[in-house]
């Protein structure tokens, strides 16, 4: 299991992040790989504080996660002679220097700056191309949170780490399923972790409370590292995953992420035999979209999404194994659970 070395979670705790780092491995020079707007808000608090434990920086833009965009950011990286890189951002910053990490066997520390998915501390990054998926690459020898930058991200992007959260649901029921019908290995301790991961949001809900920042940015984290104790994404990727990988790939940059896994967990919830409902109301709870039409989906594109969906990865078994998805099928289940 390789699992993140030291996990930091404080408010207003940015100026620390050089002697964190230093805690690290004692790196002389780190390459930090983060999105222009990030660079702007937060690069003078950062440096100052790498300055003081005595370590240079050097930054690089991350403009895209295409393979293409990661091998350029990969040669400049290489050029750099770092002795660790740091993904600073969203969720693409970070796959970013995740997946240069791994190809040059560098150390690499995540410090996310909005709680959007819970790819901040897993081993597997989103790769688009032919067919959109999740590969293996490094888990984080360590994650670095300021909630308070946390704070002043845009609220979507965290109603859609709750999307991610609430998709442990389906995610962990596809697991057990694929475990029955092929007898392939099932983890009850990273399934667990993965599932109180969602439990939070859905406590919340039931007293009709917002959970806790800190609490959402805890249990994405730990569903990162339930990943890492599986070997797999199989504890917080299954069917509904696959629906948000199918959306990548026929159309591109309606909705984030988490979004389209929470509407995704919808259905498939449905499809599962399982409280559905309880997934909506939870999403509506944290400010999530729950229909095609909040994230600006057609019923053309989420129907077409339904049908290709097990196809991006016939060999995980999936609810969508189980059934005959045609466009008339995927039209009924999108609307009798409200998605349409």
């Amino acid at each position: 299991m390789e699992l993140p070395r030291l996990i930091v979670i404080g408010n207003k705790n940015l100026g620390s992040i050089g002697k964190f780092l230093h805690s690290l491995n004692e790196p002389k020079k780190v390459s930090v790989i983060s999105g222009r707007h990030v660079k702007k808000i937060i690069q003078h608090k950062f440096q100052k504080s790498l300055l003081k434990a005595g370590i240079k920086n050097i930054w690089h833009d991350a403009n895209n996660n295409d393979e293409t965009s990661i091998d350029k950011i990969q040669n400049d990286v290489k050029k750099d002679k770092s002795d660790l890189i740091i993904g600073m951002g969203g969720g693409r910053s970070v796959d970013i220097a995740k997946m240069i990490s791994f190809n040059l066997e560098k150390p690499f520390v995540s410090v996310p700056t909005a709680a959007s998915h819970d790819g901040i501390a897993s081993p597997f990054v989103s790769i688009r191309g032919d067919k959109p998926h999740s590969v293996v690459a490094t888990a984080p020898l360590g994650v670095f949170v300021d909630i308070d930058v946390i704070k002043k991200a845009p609220k979507k992007l965290l109603a859609s780490g709750c999307g991610d959260l609430i998709a442990k649901i389906t995610a962990v029921r596809d697991w057990e399923i694929g475990r029955d019908k092929t007898g392939e290995y099932f983890g009850r301790y990273s399934a667990n972790l993965a599932s109180m991961s969602a439990k939070i949001l859905l406590e919340a809900s039931e007293k009709r409370k917002v959970p806790d920042i800190r609490e959402i940015v805890e249990a994405l984290i730990s569903a990162g590292v339930a990943s890492c104790i599986a070997g797999s994404s199989r504890p917080c990727s299954g069917a509904e995953h696959l629906f948000s990988h199918a959306l990548d790939k026929i159309a591109p940059g309606i909705g984030l992420h988490g979004e389209k896994c929470g509407i995704g967990a919808i259905m498939m919830a449905k499809l599962q035999g399982q409280d559905w409902k309880k997934i909506t109301n939870t999403l509506k709870n944290v400010g999530a979209p729950t229909t095609a039409k909040e994230i600006g989906l057609t019923q053309n594109l989420l129907t077409k999404a339904l049908v290709i969906a097990q196809s991006l990865r016939p060999e995980r078994y999936t609810i969508l194994k189980e059934i005959r998805m045609t466009e008339k099928t995927a039209l009924d289940l999108a609307k009798s659970t409200n998605v349409l």
